[in-house]
């Protein structure tokens, strides 16, 4: 039996699928061949052949929703010319894969598989992270016999095809340890521990806004910082400038945390700073930790913004959109969070609750029961 599986190329849907397949496995479905097929992205093709997912490449076209001619040229190019054309690819390649079943994790690199497994007949099965769902999903949602959703109150898809099941996480980053962060990081832990989160490729504006007030947040915190790799080099010797040497040990900056790192990492973070792609927020969420999400505003379809308010609707979180965030607004917010240890223990409560770590498990079983029929 061989399930292929599409997606976008970036972190947040490619994490997922390795989460589903992992489950897959630990049910001992040795029958099954995991493929995957989308646009080139060496980051995803690391992560999936390491998982021994094989990789098909297509041509994917991609939708820019900013302004000015050559985006007009682009748009053109990549819907008249590249879309089509990986659609083909795809119906080629699928001849040969002869794939039975098809998971969309949506992403404008899923239209070509999606489309051509319609053509084809080959049932699909579509995942939606965000709780405003992008226009792959949107055409996906259409040729899926079933869609399964993260949020509760997603839009657009019809009732009758919703399960809302969570997004699949890793179990492996669940289950860290403080001590070994420690020895990694060289943790004090004489302060509480609070985490900066940016994404895959970090995020340049939270990096600023900590920067300007690094000096003064680490008299009272212990700061561990993914800045990502471009900037990584940057932060760290700016945070010589800024910082005392005293206060300088209480400081850790990492340009990407892998999974091994990231596990123990976040077992040792008493909160947590993130952007609020979906991935993130039920990682977060399974793990019980109060945090502050700052939704990245370009994001397609204000998705991150509609998370971010979705879960912190639970008590479990603090929005803070960067049009209105300044960076000492921001720190007196934290303080004040972690100055009450009740309110702490109340975002906590909630997040545990909202969490669904058995959604890999959910989407995984369903998978294999429709592999047997």
């Amino acid at each position: 039996m061989k399930i292929l599986f599409t997606g976008g190329g970036t972190g947040g849907h490619i994490l997922p699928i390795i989460a589903i397949v992992r489950e897959m496995r630990n049910q001992q479905e040795n029958h099954l061949e995991f493929l995957y097929m989308g646009p080139q992205d060496d980051f995803a093709e690391i992560l999936l052949s390491q998982e021994g997912i094989k990789v098909h490449h297509v041509l994917a076209g991609k939708i820019r929703r900013y302004g000015g001619m050559q985006t007009i040229f682009s748009n053109f190019w990549d819907i008249c010319v590249k879309t089509p054309l990986g659609i083909f690819q795809a119906l080629f390649r699928f001849f040969l894969l002869s794939p039975d079943l098809i998971l969309s994790k949506g992403g404008y690199g899923a239209i070509p598989a999606t489309i051509a497994g319609w053509l084809l007949r080959v049932p699909i099965i579509l995942h939606e992270s965000d709780t405003v769902p992008g226009l792959s999903n949107r055409i996906g949602g259409v040729f899926a016999s079933q869609i399964f959703v993260s949020f509760p109150r997603t839009s657009f898809f019809p009732a009758k095809k919703m399960v809302t099941a969570g997004n699949p996480i890793r179990r492996e980053v669940l289950v860290g340890s403080q001590e070994e962060a420690k020895r990694l990081l060289q943790l004090r832990g004489e302060k509480p521990i609070i985490l900066f989160l940016g994404g895959s490729q970090g995020a340049q504006r939270i990096n600023d806004m900590l920067l300007a007030i690094l000096g003064e947040a680490l008299k009272d915190f212990e700061i561990v910082h993914q800045t990502g790799d471009k900037n990584f080099v940057q932060v760290r010797q700016e945070a010589k400038v800024v910082v005392n040497k005293e206060l300088i040990p209480y400081y850790h900056a990492t340009p990407f945390f892998k999974e091994p790192e990231l596990r123990h990492v976040y077992a040792a973070a008493d909160f947590i700073v993130s952007r609020a792609g979906s991935g993130s927020i039920f990682e977060i969420a399974a793990l019980g930790k109060p945090s502050i999400l700052i939704p990245l505003p370009e994001a397609a379809q204000n998705h991150q913004i509609q998370n971010a308010y979705e879960y912190a609707n639970t008590g479990a979180a603090i929005v803070l959109e960067e049009s209105n965030l300044t960076p000492h607004f921001f720190l007196e917010k934290l303080k004040y969070l972690l100055s009450n240890p009740q309110e702490l223990a109340k975002m906590s409560t909630a997040a545990l609750q909202f969490a669904r770590p058995e959604a890999a498990t959910t989407i995984a079983r369903y998978l294999i029961e429709s592999s047997v029929k």
